[in-house]
C-alpha cells in the first residue's frame, strides 16, 4: 500500500508557478471579461486537473484543491491576500516586503505564514490594485493610495523609498459596522456615556473625536452619526471615504490626488469651502489634518452647528494644540489668541479614544471646552477612564467614572428636548 509523499513548501510553490505559467498560455485571457466568472472557474479547474496529472509531484485531493484555489486567486484576485480579505475579523493587512505578511485582529498584530514568491510577485499584485483605480506606481511615483472594491483603503510604497522592498498596507472596513450596542458590549464606553454623546449630537453640539492611529475614531464617528435626523442634509468630506452613513440625505465628498503629471489634485480645504455652498445642515469631516481646520471652525461659528470631525492626537489638550497649528497652516497671520477664541466658540466637546495595550479601544475622556482663561483654552473632564493595571493575561483593568462636574452644555441639551438625568454626572467612587 503506497502512501502519498507529502509535498514540501518548495515543491508546492514551484509547481504552482509552473501551473500558473501553463494556465496563462492555455487560457484565452481576452475572453475572461466576456464570459460568466463561474464558467471560467470551471474551465480553469479542468485545465488545472489535466496539468496536475501531468506533473511529477504527487498530490492528494486536498493539496490539489488548495493549489487550484491559489492559482485562481493569482488569475482573478490578489494572490496570497485573497484568503485574508475574505476574513471579516481582520482589520489590517500589512505586507512588509514579499517575505512577511502581518495582520491585525482585535487590535493585536500577528505574523502569518503567507509569503509572496519574490518582490516581482508582490509588485504585480500592487500594480493590479492601483491600475484598477487608474493610478500607477513606479520609480517616478513610488507612493500611492488606492481603494479596493469593498472600500478597503490601500497604501503602497516601493523602492527607492522603501529600502528593503515593496510594502503594502490595507486598512479593512467591515461590511457590518459596529453599532452603539457593540461599543457598550465591548466595554469601549458605558451606556451612560453613550447616552450623553448621542444627546450632544441631537442637540447639535460641535464634536471633535481625538485619538491615535487605529484607536477607533472613525468607528465612533459612525456610531455618533446615527443620532442625526433623516430630515437633515449631511455632507461628509474625507481623504478616503470610510464613513458609513445610513441617513437618506447624504452627500459624500472625497479628495482627489494629483494625476500622473502632478496636476488636478483637490484638497480637503477646497471641499470644505465648496460644502458650505451646498446648503448643509451638518458637515462631517472624516479627519481634519491641515489648513481646512480654519474653514471648518468658521463654518461652525457661522450657523453650521452639529458638525463632527476627528483629529490625530493623544489627549484632548493635544487635540486643541494640533487644531491651533492646523489653523496657522492657512497662513493668514491670525494671532494665536484669535485662533484660540475661534476654537473656543466653535468646539463644544472633545472625545478622546485610545487603543489599549491589550488591543481594546476605549473612550478615555469626554471633555467640555468651557472658554478662555487669559490666553489658554479651558476644558473640564465630564467622564474619564481610570486604568488600574494589567492582568496576567494582558487584559487592561480599569473603570469609567463621572468626575462629578455638570457640563455647561446641559442647558442646550434640555432646550433641544434631550432628557438628561442630573444623576449621571454624580462622581463615581473608584474602587
Amino acid at each position: 500500500m503506497h502512501s502519498t509523499i507529502p509535498v514540501t513548501r518548495t515543491d508546492f510553490a514551484a509547481t504552482k508557478v509552473a501551473i500558473h505559467r501553463k494556465l496563462i498560455q492555455k487560457l484565452n485571457l481576452e475572453r475572461l471579461g466576456e464570459v460568466n466568472r463561474e464558467e471560467v472557474r470551471r474551465e480553469v479547474g479542468q485545465i488545472l486537473e489535466a496539468l496536475v496529472v501531468g506533473e511529477s509531484t504527487p498530490m492528494n485531493l486536498q493539496e490539489r484543491e488548495r493549489l487550484a484555489q491559489e492559482v485562481l486567486d493569482e488569475v482573478f484576485g490578489l494572490g496570497p491576500l485573497e484568503g485574508l480579505l475574505a476574513d471579516s475579523s481582520i482589520s489590517d493587512i500589512l505586507v512588509n516586503t514579499h517575505k512577511r505578511v502581518y495582520i491585525e485582529r482585535k487590535g493585536m498584530l500577528e505574523l502569518t505564514p503567507l509569503q509572496f514568491r519574490d518582490d516581482t510577485h508582490l509588485m504585480s499584485i500592487i500594480d493590479r490594485i492601483v491600475s484598477a483605480v487608474g493610478r500607477r506606481v513606479d520609480e517616478s511615483s513610488p507612493m500611492v493610495d488606492a481603494r479596493l472594491a469593498d472600500g478597503s483603503r490601500v497604501n503602497a510604497i516601493i523602492p527607492p523609498l522603501a529600502v528593503d522592498g515593496p510594502c503594502l498596507s490595507i486598512r479593512r472596513f467591515g461590511h457590518t459596522p459596529l453599532t452603539a450596542e457593540d461599543l457598550v458590549a465591548n466595554n469601549s464606553l458605558t451606556k451612560t456615556m453613550l447616552d450623553l454623546l448621542i444627546g450632544c449630537v441631537k442637540a447639535r453640539l460641535n464634536i471633535l473625536v481625538s485619538g491615535g492611529t487605529g484607536a477607533g475614531k472613525t468607528t465612533l464617528l459612525n456610531v455618533l452619526s446615527t443620532a442625526i435626523s433623516n430630515r437633515e442634509r449631511i455632507i461628509s468630506i474625507e481623504d478616503a471615504a470610510e464613513l458609513q452613513l445610513n441617513q437618506e440625505h447624504v452627500v459624500r465628498l472625497e479628495t482627489r490626488p494629483p494625476n500622473i503629471e502632478g496636476k488636478g489634485s483637490v484638497h480637503q480645504r477646497q471641499l470644505v469651502i465648496n460644502a458650505l455652498r451646498m446648503r448643509p445642515d451638518r458637515i462631517i469631516v472624516g479627519e481634519v489634518r491641515g489648513e481646512e481646520a480654519l474653514d471648518m471652525l468658521q463654518a461652525m461659528n457661522t450657523g453650521h452647528d452639529g458638525s463632527l470631525t476627528t483629529i490625530h492626537a493623544n489627549t484632548p489638550r493635544d487635540a486643541i494644540g494640533r487644531l491651533e497649528t492646523m489653523v496657522a497652516m492657512a497662513s493668514l497671520n491670525i494671532p494665536d489668541a484669535a485662533i484660540r477664541r475661534q476654537i473656543t466658540s466653535a468646539m463644544d466637546v472633545v472625545i478622546q479614544v485610545n487603543r489599549m495595550s491589550d488591543g481594546t479601544r476605549k473612550v478615555t475622556s469626554i471633555a467640555e471646552i468651557t472658554g478662555m482663561e487669559g490666553n489658554v483654552v479651558t476644558m473640564q473632564d465630564i467622564f474619564v477612564f481610570h486604568k488600574r493595571g494589567i492582568r496576567e493575561t494582558g487584559e487592561v483593568i480599569g473603570d469609567f467614572a463621572a468626575t462629578g462636574i455638570r457640563p455647561k452644555f446641559t442647558e442646550r441639551l434640555v432646550v433641544a428636548g434631550v432628557q438628561v438625568p442630573i444623576s449621571m454626572f454624580e462622581a463615581t467612587p473608584i474602587g
